[in-house]
This record gives structure tokens, C-alpha cells and sequence, in this order.
């Protein structure tokens, strides 16, 4: 089964950005963690042989749980972990 994925970029030549991929390529869901006085998160979306997608990045505290919450309930649909650094 195909999964694609559509991004509006920056303004420019190449804004647009399309990935298609297997589903059975995702490898896993990824939210990094700094920790501190500029703390952020970002989740990440690891696909074999295209590495990681971005999907959010957040310095916010308030929206963390909401960006944990969507990261499990994407693994929970995709069946693959979730893996925080």
C-alpha cells in the first residue's frame, strides 16, 4: 500500500513537497527532546532508504502533549514504535 505525503514549503521554485512510499517502509515514529531554557521537540516520521521526515516542531510546552498524543495515535494506526531521543 502507497502513503504519500504533501508539504507547502517556503515560498519559491520548490515549494511543494511530495513523498510517496510504501507503508510498509515507515520504520518508526521519532520525537526528539532538548530539554531546558529553549526547550523543543520534533517528530519525525523514519522511512528506509529516504531517513527521516519532519512532521512538527514545537518550542511550546502546552502543545507537548498534544504532539505526543498525535505521535501515538500515528504509530498505533501505522503498527510500528515510537522512539524518543
Amino acid at each position: 500500500m502507497d502513503s504519500t505525503y504533501f508539504r507547502w514549503g517556503f515560498p519559491g521554485k520548490s515549494r511543494q513537497i511530495f513523498l510517496r512510499f510504501l507503508m510498509k517502509d515507515i520504520q518508526s515514529i521519532r520525537i526528539e527532546v532538548k530539554e531546558g531554557v529553549s526547550a523543543w521537540r520534533v517528530f519525525y516520521m523514519e522511512i528506509r532508504g529516504q531517513g527521516e521526515i519532519p512532521l512538527i516542531r514545537t518550542d511550546e510546552n502546552f502543545i507537548t502533549r498534544k504532539i505526543e498524543q498525535k505521535a501515538v495515535e500515528l504509530a498505533y494506526f501505522l503498527r510500528v514504535p515510537i522512539e524518543v531521543f
